[in-house]
């Protein structure tokens, strides 16, 4: 009884969900964005204004666009608690093209 109670918890719990349909989204960063928290962890680096810094940051933005994604807390949790999960839906993404 209790497996039922738990499904029919976490299907309740993921459409009152604020990301309902939209598990996960890329983040997206700024090259101000990374500046502005190295400021903030004074992680500062010298001559901001220098073209190669900026290009530094950058580069350093449209890497992090492009590997990080925020995700939904549920859908990560599902994803940690379900190996089989993780690994269905990884197939899935490198079999793209072919389905």
């Amino acid at each position: 009884m209790g497996d039922i109670l738990d499904e029919a918890y976490s299907i309740v719990q993921c459409k009152d969900c604020p990301w309902y349909k939209a598990c996960a989204t890329p983040m997206r960063f700024t090259a101000e964005d990374i500046q502005r928290q190295m400021q903030a962890s004074s992680l500062e680096i010298t001559g901001q204004e220098d073209p190669n810094n900026q290009q530094l940051i950058a580069s350093m933005a449209a890497a992090a666009q492009n590997s990080l994604v925020e995700g939904c807390p549920i859908f990560v949790e599902r994803l940690r608690s379900s190996p089989k999960l993780s690994q269905r839906i990884k197939e899935i993404m490198q079999n793209w093209s072919e389905e």
